[in-house]
């Protein structure tokens, strides 16, 4: 589903530059799920970038679902992020003045699909995540993991092949991660490819693999039956 190869990304400050991403090999299936976790300057927010076509690589390939993701103009990255792509943001980005049926059905009016059908679907995908009674209310009415939820949603409501998820839990107490996570976990057992940036190992324990960067080079490749193997040694 996703080939990296041979990575590099660096950003000029002033009169020197920074590498930040320094030959990343990364190679994802289809149906992982997966954490890319790292400290603060790792590279892997540099990465997501990236991958989400928000950013482009200063040298290597990047293909997603086998199409050449290169020489991308705005227009061209932002037709392949509604085709490919899903994302859940630490934020929400959620519309505050819409309500969350609205939220939910905005991807799908950027698609050209028409205003009922639209709703049916985000309707469907409310019920998905367990808040069909709450498509009426606005965002300010909503708990903080019940507005990941209409994010999540909103992100899966134009079935995009990748669900990219930037510290999905990251606004959220320990309870409520654990749900946000179980739903991505479902989720991902109905077949969608995930990947998730955490600083969190817990949240990073829930994926099915682990990778760690460190200084823009990725210094552990698990899956997760590795990572608890070897904590027990």
């Amino acid at each position: 589903m996703i080939s990296i190869k041979d990575l590099h990304k660096s950003y000029s400050i002033g009169n020197s530059s920074l590498h930040v991403l320094k030959g990343i090999n990364f190679e994802v299936e289809e149906g992982e799920l997966v954490a890319i976790m790292g400290s603060s300057g790792s590279g892997k927010s540099t990465l997501l970038n990236i991958l989400g076509m928000l950013d482009i690589a200063d040298e290597g390939d990047y293909i997603l679902d086998q199409v050449p993701i290169k020489n991308l103009n705005e227009t061209k990255a932002a037709k392949y992020r509604n085709q490919f792509l899903g994302f859940v943001f630490q934020s929400f980005n959620l519309i505050n003045y819409k309500s969350a049926l609205e939220n939910v059905s905005l991807p799908l009016y950027y698609q050209g699909i028409k205003r009922k059908e639209r709703q049916e679907i985000a309707m469907d995908y409310l019920e998905k995540v367990g808040l069909k009674e709450w498509s009426t209310h606005l965002p300010s009415e909503l708990s903080g993991g019940q507005k990941q939820r209409v994010a999540i949603a909103r992100a899966l409501a134009s079935k995009p092949k990748v669900l990219l998820a930037d510290e999905p839990t990251g606004a959220l107490d320990s309870t409520t991660s654990y749900e946000v996570m179980d739903l991505i976990q479902k989720i991902n057992q109905e077949g969608k490819t995930i990947l998730v940036v955490t600083h969190e190992e817990d949240i990073a324990r829930m994926c099915k693999r682990i990778v760690r960067l460190k200084d823009g080079v990725i210094i552990e490749d698990k899956n997760i039956n590795q990572v608890l193997a070897s904590s027990y040694v």
